[in-house]
């Protein structure tokens, strides 16, 4: 038997595990444990992908060669979500060397688009979905940056998981179910989307097989090119340049370039032959004895991650008491002084000069900690001066991957996470997008992708003076960010989520969650967490500012914050609008690790 048959009846036993396993869970309580491991684990926001990651490990693969299956099986059981044909955000620890490396897989808005030629109100519908709207595909050409500098498989093995379920169909749960039929009428304005997700017209039921004939096309021909240029005798690296170049230079950006002329779109060919993703030095801090890092280049989450915790490190959080109203207050404070820097000077550097340095630097946070006033809540803040703190201070580094050289809307689910850890210590935190939900809801020709629209308001501003506003040739602005935490030198913890606006703020709370109240990984994730909105948004200066926490927070609690100045609202026992968080501790006494998986999304982890 081949080694590609084996691999598929394994996987089609696991799903029937994995069905097995959901059922069960169906009558246990919200609460779960963690799910502990020696040898390797895997957290993501699908059970089915989980496994396909597990099973890359558990043939001998690492965590990088797990990640590429885990974002592959993503793209088909989560495509509202994610998928090749978006932008993410990815983190990896090496360890044999010990090194956190950052991986932008985040692409560019069409030279051919001229947002001067547009009023503010058509630029909303013109680039929030249609054909007009979208970013090149970041996500593919991260995959094969991540396999050729850290991986061990071969695309075709990892990418084997994912094309079985995209041919062959898989079980659709009820939340796609949902998520699709929510999008019907605007999914009918996309005869090729509607082929894909509207069967016989209609949204397919929960448990309904849904097959991507398409999307398993696209996953044979990379697959086709890296085989056949190791036949030629290529190198590995060069195998897996062959499959980058025939998604982004070859007949699969033809389909992509020319579907878009077709339809009055703004891509040509030489917009997705432009791209390239980037490795790049993440952001640092230090917390406590943690070093925290997260990723740099076009994303706000993680530079925000960084200046939280520089802020609130000066405070004995522990002793005011988890989720009390002061702990509360003194965490959103830190939020709201953070933000207002953030949607000042971070976009995408090649088009501005973002202060990485001074804005992470604690010589800054003690100078934006002034703000805060442990007895009331402060207005929105004006952005500080991060550059007076930038002199003396090393800058993140960017490398453009080569080849063969050795803000969201509050609540809406459109980002998923996954988490990795194998048994040689490597992990890979990845957070993957499409933007809004379903991207750009226009599956592009015969692809089977959607697009990431980021060149929507949310990924870029709405006012034109501003640097993060649409423009070509730009990216947007994400908010992805896992983040990584090593502990004398070594891995301690990785955690990540999607959740739009929250991402960053949901990251900082479930890191506290283990560093200073001592919680377990589950527990972190599962414990009442909250999220700052801001009207107009966190771009405007004087915005209002509210918290909104799930109503698990005692009622005393909630009226204290009021006292205190807050306007308060609260979410849902549970709720999906504060994220889906995934992560996994390492106990470095032991070698073994824990995962979580949020129940606010259907999150599931496993191990071995």
């Amino acid at each position: 038997m081949s080694n590609r048959m084996k691999t598929r009846m394994s996987f089609k036993v696991l799903v029937v595990l994995v069905l097995a396993l959901c059922l069960a869970s169906a009558s246990m309580a919200s609460y779960r444990p963690d799910v502990v491991a020696r040898k390797g684990v895997v957290s993501s926001a699908h059970s089915l992908s989980s496994y396909a990651g597990m099973l890359i490990l558990e043939r001998g693969g690492n965590a990088i060669d797990a990640a590429v299956a885990v974002a592959s099986s993503l793209n088909v059981v989560e495509p509202n979500l994610s998928g090749a044909g978006g932008n993410g955000m990815m983190m990896i620890y090496d360890a044999a060397t010990g090194s956190v490396n950052g991986l932008a897989m985040s692409g560019a808005a069409p030279m051919g688009l001229d947002p001067k030629k547009l009023s503010a109100e058509v630029m909303k519908s013109t680039y929030e979905s249609g054909y007009t709207a979208g970013v090149v595909p970041g996500n593919f050409g991260g995959w094969i940056a991540a396999l050729q500098k850290y991986g061990t498989m071969s695309l075709e093995e990892v990418l084997q998981p994912a094309l079985e379920m995209a041919e062959n169909g898989f079980p659709v749960s009820p939340g796609l179910s949902s998520g699709i039929a929510n999008a019907k009428e605007e999914f009918k304005l996309y005869p090729t989307t509607a082929n894909v997700f509207l069967p016989d017209g209609e949204a397919p039921q929960p448990d309904e097989l849904l097959v991507m004939k398409d999307l398993a096309k696209t996953f044979r021909k990379v697959i086709a090119a890296e085989q056949a240029a190791l036949a030629r005798g290529a190198s590995r690296t060069e195998a897996l340049q062959a499959a980058f170049d025939r998604f982004y230079k070859g007949d699969i950006a033809d389909e992509f370039a020319r579907f878009y002329q077709a339809n009055g779109g703004f891509f040509t060919k030489q917009d997705f032959a432009n791209y390239k993703p980037i490795w790049h030095t993440p952001v640092h801090t230090t917390y406590k004895g943690y070093d925290v890092y997260s990723p740099a280049e076009n994303t706000r989450g993680g530079i925000e991650v960084i200046m939280q915790l520089n802020l609130i490190e000066a405070y004995d959080l522990k002793k005011l008491g988890h989720n009390s109203a002061e702990a509360l207050h003194l965490i959103a404070e830190c939020i709201k002084i953070a933000k207002a820097d953030v949607y000042e000077y971070v976009a995408d550097p090649a088009f501005t000069n973002v202060p990485w340095a001074g804005l992470s630097s604690k010589e800054y946070a003690t100078e934006r900690r002034k703000l805060i006033d442990l007895a009331k809540a402060i207005d929105y803040p004006v952005p500080g001066d991060p550059f007076k703190f930038q002199k003396g201070e090393a800058e993140p580094t960017t490398v453009t991957a080569q080849g063969p050289v050795g803000p969201e809307p509050d609540g809406e689910e459109c980002t998923t996470s996954f988490y990795v850890v194998d048994k040689f210590g490597n992990a890979v935190g990845c957070t993957p997008t499409l933007g809004s939900g379903w991207g750009t809801a226009v599956i592009v020709g015969n692809t089977g992708l959607f697009f990431n629209d980021g060149t929507r308001s949310g990924s870029t501003s709405p006012y034109p003076d501003d640097v993060n506003y649409v423009g070509p040739g730009k990216k947007g602005l994400l908010n992805n960010s896992p983040c990584m935490a090593l502990k004398d030198g070594k891995l301690f913890m990785i955690w990540g989520s999607p959740g739009g606006e929250g991402i960053g703020q949901t990251q900082f709370q479930v890191f506290l969650n283990v560093v200073e109240f001592g919680m377990r990984i589950q527990d972190a994730i599962e414990a009442a967490r909250f999220q700052l909105t801001a009207s107009p948004d966190f771009y405007s200066r004087g915005a209002k500012i509210s918290i909104r926490p799930e109503n698990r927070v005692a009622t005393a609690q909630i009226d204290k914050l009021k006292a205190l100045g807050w306007t308060v609202s609260t979410y849902g026992e549970f709720s999906s609008s504060v994220g889906g968080m995934q992560g996994v501790l390492i106990n470095q006494q032991f070698g073994t690790m824990a995962a979580g998986a949020d129940p606010r999304r259907g999150g599931y982890a496993v191990g071995f």
